[in-house]
């Protein structure tokens, strides 16, 4: 989900000078693909991997750190508002962000055997409460949606599930995103998890058909 800081135009500084809108997205499916990849080495090195706040950080730097070298990997300095909404306190990220992780190691440990349509209806529950979570909080100056989905990725491979993509790329496709991520504001978690739900039943018959 897009951030903007009070008074953003359509224009942004990066590591290549000032650039428009269209030249950026460029550089931020760029930047994604990065982000996968490092995840997908990360996974090869070993079987599970950690999320923690540090983790979080790391990823968001390597993903977006070469085009915005100034604040990409750090947690936001300023106030922001997306959608409408004022983000978190910037001061309270360190202690919000702790205590996400912590309640996602604490869900995790409390889902049921693997094995099921009660198991995969609990996983889509805790991915569609995390992925809110974090772009609730805000933690980053930009790319808070898009670190969500990779730590959603990141979630299913430790519980050896096939990664989703949500679809949030063309207009249509990010305005039911973004609806469904207003609604879970308000406490209604359906439309999200029914697309989280939709995406994972999708990747799963593509793996085990």
């Amino acid at each position: 989900m897009t951030t903007k800081p009070k008074g953003a135009t359509s224009y942004k500084e990066t590591a290549f000078g000032i650039i428009p809108r269209s030249k950026l997205l460029q550089l931020e499916i760029e930047g994604t693909k990065r982000g996968l990849m490092y995840l997908h080495d990360v996974m090869q090195q070993q079987k599970s991997v950690a999320i923690t706040p540090q983790f979080i950080c790391v990823l968001h730097g390597v993903a977006f750190g070469w085009i915005f070298p100034d604040w990409a990997g750090k947690y936001r300095k300023i106030q922001v508002t997306y959608s409408g909404k004022e983000a978190a306190p910037y001061y309270q990220l360190p202690e919000l962000m702790t205590n996400l992780c912590r309640d996602l190691d604490e869900r995790l440990r409390q889902l049921p055997n693997p094995t099921g349509e009660a198991f995969i209806v609990e996983v889509t529950n805790l991915l569609a409460w995390f992925q809110h979570g974090l772009v609730f909080i805000h933690p980053f100056q930009d790319y808070n949606g898009r670190i969500a989905r990779m730590i959603t990725i990141l979630i299913l491979l430790n519980l050896n599930l096939p990664p989703i993509e949500i679809k949030a790329e063309t207009k249509m496709d990010r305005i039911r995103y973004i609806i469904a991520m207003q609604r879970a504001d308000d406490g209604d978690f359906i439309k999200l998890e029914s697309l989280i739900h939709q995406a994972l039943q999708e990747a799963l018959e593509r793996f085990h058909p």
